[in-house]
């Protein structure tokens, strides 16, 4: 038996069990969330400022797992942009109408002022889970203004007048809206009442679809009709101003 001693001198040293390493170097992993009041991206800079403020030059930070996808989504705004493109193009290929899709999406920011709102009464960040909310919503609150500018495109295309085809538009299309948002809504009671773990996530999107619903609902129903008017006229009106005396017929005068 050779003895340890006659290979190798040992002593006492104090040090970490591990080394973590990412990307090959020798890296600290610093974990954390954000404080109450403050989003996660505003975390993520606040890190990255005392970090130029107080790690040496030869040292640099990076971000992994969520930290890593959040700061290479390139945030919410341009997700929230899309999302409304892609409903705006939808529409405009279903109505065959550049503008009818905005007498259905300027109804959309009435949903998402509830969702503010029942964030603020609750205390809720407006995190990844209320950005997905918000999304949703954007659909839902369409669908509601769908079935009344439908209904009203179809009386106006019959001969009604404008207003009255609005109003039919309106009155005939309540009782499913209603019917079909409260039955979501009520759907959604267990997100907003959720508990146990992952309860967290579930209570913001829950409260960002239900109280963003009731204000489409409530709200921007009575709305609807009003902005199909106002599109409608302001059609017509650039249709008119875009008319050239040339396709006139004989005798008539330019409107």
């Amino acid at each position: 038996m050779v003895p340890l001693s006659a290979l190798e001198t040992t002593k006492p040293a104090f040090g970490p069990q591990y080394t973590n390493r990412f990307n090959v170097f020798r890296a600290v992993q610093v974990t954390g969330a954000a404080a109450a009041g403050f989003s996660s991206g505003q975390a993520l800079d606040a890190l990255e400022q005392v970090a130029r403020d107080v790690l040496p030059r030869d040292t640099s930070v990076d971000w992994s797992d969520l930290s890593y996808q959040e700061r290479n989504a390139g945030g919410s705004a341009p997700l929230f942009g899309l999302s409304i493109a892609f409903v705006f193009l939808i529409l405009a290929a279903l109505y065959e109408s550049w503008s009818l899709p905005f007498s259905v999406l300027l109804s959309v920011p009435i949903a998402v002022f509830g969702a503010f709102l029942g964030l603020f009464l609750r205390k809720f960040d407006f995190d990844v889970y209320a950005q997905i909310g918000v999304i949703m919503l954007i659909g839902l609150a369409a669908k509601n203004a769908i079935l009344i500018v439908e209904f009203a495109k179809a009386r106006l295309e019959d001969g009604k007048d404008l207003i009255d085809a609005a109003l039919e538009g309106a009155q005939l299309r309540l009782r499913p809206i209603l019917m079909t948002s409260f039955a979501f809504i009520l759907g959604c009671v267990p997100l907003w009442l959720a508990s146990g773990a992952g309860a967290a996530s579930r209570r913001i999107l829950g409260t960002v679809v239900v109280t963003g619903m009731l204000a489409a609902t409530l709200i921007a129903v009575f709305i609807i009709p009003m902005l199909f008017v106002l599109v409608e006229r302001l059609s017509i009106r650039r249709l008119r101003a875009d008319a050239r005396p040339s396709e006139l017929q004989p005798g008539e005068s330019h409107p």
